[in-house]
């Protein structure tokens, strides 16, 4: 082993720095390296330790020297990266708090294309090897989450195989039989499906092990949790979920996660947008007695689509947080819209809440389609009542009731999935789109399946080329189905 006691850390740092130089890697891809074996610095404090900037404690500057005479190895240059004479600490192995201190310090700071090798390094501690594998945001494929060192992987389907099944069904699958078999694990945000974990025995490790797959449950949540929020500090996730077309990006970025809910009642959206340019768009949000939703459709393709469903999701998202009853959150979104389109401008839509207590619900219909209930049962309640006028054209409807029972689901939808056509001018409709709500909660598929089979639905009848923006909200009360009467 190199070693340079006599000059200490000063003459390590030299020769650890010279012998990068000899590498010809960037310094991300060092940095990758260096934390896949346990480092536990930032990029940044790397960087300054290399140009002489800051110190580094013993231990990591042997493993940035050994990610270094790694790397020297692998193109036979003969230079190497010294090492210290002081003793460094063995990691502890196969340990879950070990997996989920090296996931949550590497986190911290760590860019968003650092995380597979930041989750693999977690996994590492529990004997395991880890893929993180990412749903588009259409929903058709998981797409490879891989760090920079790694080779492409081709996306998997969402519609076959297992991790397909883990993704669709919102739980574990493995095949106990074949050799080899990985297990894949759903990947949540709370409810909220980002797409699937490949986990893979290593060191002897046994994915049948109650034990172990409770440690991976504990991992895959927290890998859940750090995928989405750093979705929203950088572009490393949104580029591996696909780029979204210009056009629709305003629509995009305004959506809530596509999925929340509590013990009592999941909320889940999607929408499929027409072109670039996206028209359509919904909200929901849930409190401690009060989950709330909403769908709107701004119908128009002249380019200001976008600009009105956003200037209308904003106005009721302020409304609603603001403390403001249903007629009030339709008056802000009315007034928001004159004053930002004074020519005229109109979006059609429907606001809803859902007290999670008693299942009551109120809803108003600013010109649109009507909602639907679809009970346990199978048995499908059109909401017709409390009509008016698109936001924008006139006074906000007077509200009307409901009821949501335990197993019941409400559905909010756009024309755009009931109005398309296939091939022979015949349109989707409001009957298969019912049916499709129906297979849903007569199988008690999860509430964001059923919201993705109906839109896909919808898209298939149609060729895979929509002619409009489709959109859908679901309000799924769980708990045992109540069997109706009379």
């Amino acid at each position: 082993m190199n070693a340079f006691p006599e000059h200490g850390p000063d003459e390590q740092w030299r020769h650890v720095s010279a012998a990068f130089e000899q590498t010809s890697l960037p310094l991300e891809q060092l940095w990758l390296r260096y934390f896949s074996i346990g480092g536990t610095m930032g990029l940044m404090e790397v960087e300054a330790y290399l140009h002489g900037l800051m110190p580094m404690p013993v231990p990591q500057r042997d493993m940035l020297a050994h990610a270094i005479n790694e790397r020297l190895n692998e193109i036979d240059v003969p230079q190497s990266a010294p090492y210290s004479l002081d003793p460094v600490p063995d990691t502890p192995v196969a340990d879950p708090l070990t997996a989920l201190v090296r996931l949550l310090e590497g986190a911290h700071r760590t860019p968003p294309e650092a995380i597979p090798a930041v989750a693999a390094s977690a996994a590492e501690a529990l004997g395991l090897g880890l893929t993180i594998y990412l749903v588009d945001r259409e929903q058709h494929a998981l797409h490879p989450f891989v760090g920079a060192l790694e080779r492409r992987r081709v996306p998997l389907p969402l519609d076959t195989g297992a991790a397909g099944t883990a993704f669709r069904q919102v739980r574990s699958t493995y095949a106990r039989n074949a050799v080899h078999s990985p297990l894949w694990m759903p990947l949540l945000d709370g409810a909220d499906r980002l797409g699937v974990l490949k986990v893979t025995a290593r060191d002897g490790a046994d994915l049948e092990d109650p034990e172990l797959r409770t440690q991976c449950r504990w991992l895959s949540v927290l890998i859940g949790h750090v995928v989405a929020a750093a979705e929203r500090y950088g572009d490393g996730v949104r580029r591996a979920r696909q780029p979204t077309a210009p056009g629709s990006l305003l629509v995009r970025e305004l959506l809530p996660p596509l999925t929340a809910g509590t013990d009592e009642l999941v909320l889940t959206g999607m929408v499929e947008t027409c072109g670039d340019l996206a028209c359509d768009a919904f909200d929901h949000s849930v409190s401690n007695a009060t989950a709330s939703l909403a769908i709107f459709d701004a119908g128009v393709g002249d380019g200001r689509g976008g600009l009105l469903v956003a200037t209308a999701v904003a106005a009721y998202r302020g409304a609603r947080r603001a403390g403001l009853d249903l007629p009030g959150q339709a008056h802000a979104i009315t007034g928001a819209l004159t004053a930002t389109f004074p020519t005229g401008a109109a979006v059609s839509g429907v606001l809803a809440e859902v007290d999670l207590g008693s299942g009551a619900l109120r809803y108003l219909n600013a010109g649109h389609s009507d909602p639907l209930i679809m009970r346990s049962d199978g048995a499908a309640d059109d909401l017709p009542r409390g009509q008016g006028p698109a936001f924008g054209l006139g006074p906000a409807p007077t509200p009307a009731t409901g009821l949501l029972n335990p197993g019941d689901c409400l559905l909010l939808h756009t024309d755009g999935v009931t109005d398309g056509r296939d091939a022979t001018g015949s349109q989707f409709g409001r009957t298969r789109m019912s049916q499709c709500l129906r297979d849903g909660v007569l199988t008690r598929d999860p509430a964001p399946e059923t919201a993705r089979r109906i839109v896909h639905a919808a898209l298939a009848h149609q060729g895979g080329v929509p002619e409009d923006d489709a959109a859908v909200v679901l309000a799924h009360r769980t708990g045992t189905p109540t069997r109706r009467t009379g």
